[in-house]
């Protein structure tokens, strides 16, 4: 359960892109995806900047809470996105398990 509390810190501490990661999900243009990352529901280079920017920092996380727990970095990613999913406000965008986009 420790985990569980870190991923939530981790999902949540990436200060630098808050703001254009909250306006991009607003707007639509990002989603949660069930693997624990981000994705680009509609694209261009910025939208292409943030989700791998917020990718990068999220995958560091990940792993070391993995490395942390002893658990794989897939379990880690599959609970992350869950947790992610459930937490996105209704009107944004989630990736369903088939890979559609879906507003919650």
């Amino acid at each position: 359960m420790r985990w569980l509390a870190m991923i939530l810190a981790a999902t949540l501490s990436l200060s630098a892109w808050a703001l254009d990661l909250q306006q991009a999900k607003q707007q639509g243009l990002i989603g949660e995806q069930v693997n624990g990352l981000v994705g680009a529901v509609q694209g261009n280079a910025q939208v292409s900047a943030i989700v791998n920017d917020i990718n990068r920092k999220r995958l560091d996380s990940y792993r070391d809470i993995a490395k942390k727990t002893g658990t794989s970095l897939s379990v880690v990613q599959s609970r992350a996105g869950q947790m992610n999913i459930e937490r996105t406000p209704a009107g944004q965008y989630v990736q369903l398990a088939d890979g559609r986009w879906q507003r919650k």
